[in-house]
């Protein structure tokens, strides 16, 4: 007696990425990096505090990962012998693009889940968010 045949199915796999223009990063890329030089830096990045125990930030930088646009705060952690690394970085921002001149905005909560505030915004609209919102801190 022959074996029944399976029925074939049909894997939709992932959801095809859009695909970013390389003039629409170089815009997010200038935006972002004169929003974290004028206004984020001189305003989150301080000298070291005199209390040691505490973590402080010392540099702001964006990274892109394919389409997307995090940005990246860097910690210094107090000189203590129980320290793992003297510095950190940690993610506080992810622009995702979704086509269409838009992107989606996230920001990353302290268990390292990503939580998206807006669906769909312009790289202006993107920057001002990250600039007043406080979910955006470094």
């Amino acid at each position: 007696m022959p074996k029944p045949r399976k029925a074939r199915t049909v894997n939709p796999g992932k959801k095809p990425k859009s695909v970013l223009p390389g003039t629409l990063k170089d815009e997010v890329d200038t935006k972002a990096r004169e929003l974290i030089e004028t206004v984020l830096k001189p305003k989150h990045v301080q000298p070291p505090p005199e209390d040691h125990k505490v973590k402080y930030v010392t540099d702001i930088t964006i990274k892109w990962l394919g389409s997307k646009c995090y940005f990246t705060s860097t910690y210094r952690r107090s000189p203590s012998p129980y320290a793992i690394s003297p510095a950190f970085e940690r993610r506080f921002a992810r622009m995702e693009y979704v086509g269409n001149l838009k992107f989606a905005l996230s920001f990353q909560r302290n268990n390292g889940e990503w939580v998206k505030l807006h669906d769909t915004l312009t790289v202006d609209k993107c920057m001002s968010a990250i600039q007043e919102d406080p979910w955006f801190v470094p």
